[in-house]
């Protein structure tokens, strides 16, 4: 049955309007997105095939092209659309960073993050340069390895805080193993790099490691 036959209480577009965006499901706001389903089905099942078939949200937002566009309903128009949608809502997290001091909206940053690597299927490193009143300056993805591991050289990051003038900066790196716990290499870089950017007088202010849903904060576990 085509989702214009339910009644109007029962869809997703209605009820997010009514209701707001958070009171549907993971497959019911892909069906706002989608729009449409394919024969036999309505855009709530697609959308809860695209979940199947990825496994979640972030597997979804990770699948490259062919992948993507492989699966009956979808295609390249649509990935465009999607990943449109994804970095206007990381511009618009990113535009609240730069307008007020990062240390307090830490969950603007958590979420920046998600959007920015979480779904990576490498892993990669992250810094967020901030200036003075701890703004966001910019971020940047500075290192990028394996599924396991990602090289990280502190001259390299001493060298993008200067270039940006940052004062401050914060750490990011992304799990996709799923795990957010950190280990003791992370640990130990994490110190290297906070011993490191004291000789040049830019402070370490944190250091997030992100495996969606999940982030781990070093601040918040008295580990910076």
């Amino acid at each position: 049955m085509a989702i214009t036959d339910w009644p109007e209480d029962q869809r997703p577009r209605e009820r997010l309007i009514k209701f707001g965006a958070q009171a549907l499901s993971d497959a019911e706001l892909l069906a706002v997105f989608l729009r449409v389903g394919v024969s036999g089905k309505s855009a709530v099942d697609l959308g809860r095939d695209m979940l199947s078939q990825f496994g979640s949200l972030t597997g979804l937002f990770a699948a490259d092209i062919k992948n993507f566009s492989a699966m009956h309903g979808l295609g390249n128009a649509k990935y465009a659309q999607l990943h449109a949608v994804l970095e206007l809502a990381k511009r618009a997290i990113s535009e609240e960073l730069q307008a007020a001091p990062l240390l307090s909206s830490p969950q603007a940053v958590k979420s920046y993050l998600q959007l920015m690597i979480g779904s990576k299927p490498y892993e990669s490193f992250a810094v967020l340069f901030l200036d003075i009143k701890n703004r966001l300056i910019t971020s940047s993805e500075l290192f990028r390895g394996s599924l396991s591991q990602a090289s990280v050289y502190p001259r390299e990051v001493v060298k993008a805080a200067l270039q940006h003038n940052a004062a401050s900066i914060i750490l990011a790196h992304n799990h996709p193993s799923g795990s957010a716990e950190p280990s003791d290499a992370d640990i130990a870089l994490t110190r290297t790099l906070k011993q490191t950017l004291a000789l040049v007088d830019v402070r370490v202010l944190d250091h997030f490691i992100v495996a969606n849903p999940h982030v781990y904060s070093f601040a918040e576990h008295g580990q910076i």
